[in-house]
């Protein structure tokens, strides 16, 4: 789950504008699954039982920009006894169920020691359980609460390589969050090293509206949302990447602390395991391949 802001217009406009790829321009195409203690979405606990979260994407070239088109859904996969106790995003009552489909689409632009990335995603929630159940005590998710963001991203290449982000609800909530991060990997070994991310959330608003408290709203109040400190250790095998990570959330706003409908904390803990795939096609590899073909075999001329 995700969102952002009108930068991603300008981005658009930019890309539109952009010359013929450059020869050495290359598609990618990619995968990632993971499994996560919980589903938790800028600091909210959406669910308190594990979940599935698979995702694909493919990027094309064009010119110095490239434009991103992806599919992210998440499944839980625990089972939830009873609502009072347990935070589901759909109501499920069973295992192993399908509550969330994000379709995404953005374009990324360098500058200098910069990239400038633009995008929407649409939040799409398949299951109704017809409950009157007010979705801001216990998470519940229905179609009614379909709704698109956009979002403009700043990243700079310095070390601790910060980034700024700015989503905007343009449909449900109509109202922006901001996140501002920040990471770096130390070396554990010459081969594996672990990844320490800081990143701080700030609504504006997409907290509860006093004068219609019965709006949509992600959060109770506007202002500093969370603190979230994670770590994880990237490993290769073969050509997969599989990051297990922790997180730790220290909530600022009151919804962002709930653990379940009976328990909230300043503090609380979350993680998992990613499994990554990507891989790159076009006229790099291709120059690879006519290389690799013109290149004398050792001792076939004396054949």
């Amino acid at each position: 789950m995700q969102r952002a802001n009108v930068l991603g217009t300008a981005l658009l406009i930019a890309s539109t504008l952009a010359t013929a790829a450059p020869a050495s321009a290359q598609i990618t195409v990619g995968a990632d699954v993971s499994v996560f203690s919980a589903y938790v979405w800028r600091g909210l606990s959406l669910t308190n039982k594990p979940v599935l979260e698979p995702d694909v994407y493919l990027t094309i070239p064009a010119g110095n920009a490239g434009i991103t088109a992806g599919m992210w859904a998440n499944i839980d996969l625990g089972k939830y006894d009873d609502l009072s106790d347990d935070i589901s995003e759909s109501g499920a009552l069973s295992g192993f169920n399908f509550s969330e489909l994000n379709p995404w689409l953005e374009v990324s632009y360098p500058v200098g020691q910069a990239a400038l990335t633009g995008g929407g995603i649409a939040y799409i929630y398949p299951n109704d359980v017809g409950s009157s159940t007010d979705i801001n005590d216990f998470g519940l998710l229905t179609s009614e609460s379909n709704t698109v963001e956009i979002y403009g991203k700043l990243a700079v290449d310095v070390p601790l390589s910060p980034e700024l982000a700015v989503y905007y609800d343009v449909d449900k909530i109509k109202g922006a969050y901001f996140e501002g991060s920040v990471s770096h990997t130390l070396a554990a070994s010459e081969t594996v090293g672990i990844a320490l991310g800081a990143l701080a959330g700030v609504s504006a608003g997409q907290g509860i509206n006093d004068s219609d408290p019965d709006e949509s709203s992600n959060f109770d109040d506007d202002g500093f949302t969370h603190l979230d400190l994670s770590a994880g250790v990237p490993l290769t095998a073969g050509a997969f990447e599989i990051t297990p990570a922790l997180h730790l959330i220290i909530g600022g706003d009151d919804r962002v602390k709930i653990k379940s409908p009976t328990d909230a904390s300043d503090a609380k803990l979350w993680g998992g395991v990613t499994i990554a795939w990507s891989k790159d096609y076009g006229a790099a590899e291709k120059e690879e391949e006519e290389g690799e073909e013109g290149e004398e075999t050792p001792g076939k001329a004396e054949e």
